[in-house]
């Protein structure tokens, strides 16, 4: 399964779920997010991990520390040039899992904490 085949299938699984797409691999020169979405009032960064299999572990784990990191960065860009208050965003990872029955889909609300902001939310 390839990213592009992974984030499509997320895609269609939020929009299922009541979200509302904004952005798709919104690009800065710090990095992308994958899809940026709105559910309710809250602005939603969503990470998507793709993987034929679980050979290499879950895909939500190769969201470390550092992907974190980058993240949050692209989203501070985001919100800089949107304008949009920190306080209402989180970061969502999805994680999507081709075996032989079929794909699997899992949603990780809240999945990490936005850092770098000096932000007191």
């Amino acid at each position: 399964m390839t990213g592009a085949e992974g984030e499509e299938i997320a895609a269609n699984f939020l929009l299922k779920r009541g979200f509302r797409i904004l952005e798709r691999n919104y690009r800065t020169a710090l990095g992308e997010i994958d899809i940026v979405a709105r559910e309710g009032e809250a602005l939603v960064f969503v990470e998507v991990k793709a993987r034929s299999g679980l050979q290499f572990g879950p895909p939500q784990g190769a969201v470390d520390l550092r992907k974190q990191a980058k993240m949050s960065r692209v989203a501070l860009a985001y919100l800089r040039h949107k304008k949009v208050d920190p306080c209402d965003c989180r970061f969502d990872v999805i994680a999507v899992v081709q075996n032989s029955g079929g794909v699997e889909v899992e949603l990780f609300r809240n999945a990490f904490e936005l850092s770098e902001t000096g932000a007191g939310c």
